[in-house]
């Protein structure tokens, strides 16, 4: 993979924010749905949610590692996550989402 272009750079500083914000409210939907369950107990309720926690803490969008070279890796564990799809990719150059789609499709 070769170097990104600066414009696809900036691009992805400001996106990754908006599915940073997407993801975690999805996982926070996700905590609340296991802590409001009253069919479990308390304590239940209490480690399903940490769990999935500790899990997502982990994940590609919540701990992104903010560098040039690592930025195309990033989308691809994004994908992979399934914190975003290809259309997400629209905004960005036509190269890079021929290149990171190329390697999806494989």
């Amino acid at each position: 993979m070769e170097d990104c272009k600066e414009s696809d750079w900036k691009l992805f500083r400001v996106k990754i924010v908006e599915w940073q914000e997407r993801y975690i409210e999805k996982v926070n939907k996700k905590i609340a749905k296991i802590l409001t369950d009253e069919k479990i107990s308390a304590a239940e309720r209490f480690w399903k949610a940490e769990k999935v926690i500790y899990r997502e803490k982990k994940s590609a969008c919540v701990i992104v590692d903010m560098r040039r070279s690592t930025f195309k890796l990033n989308l691809l564990r994004l994908l992979k996550e399934k914190a975003i799809t290809l259309e997400d990719l629209s905004d960005f150059s036509t190269e890079l989402q021929e290149e990171i789609r190329k390697i999806w499709e494989r």
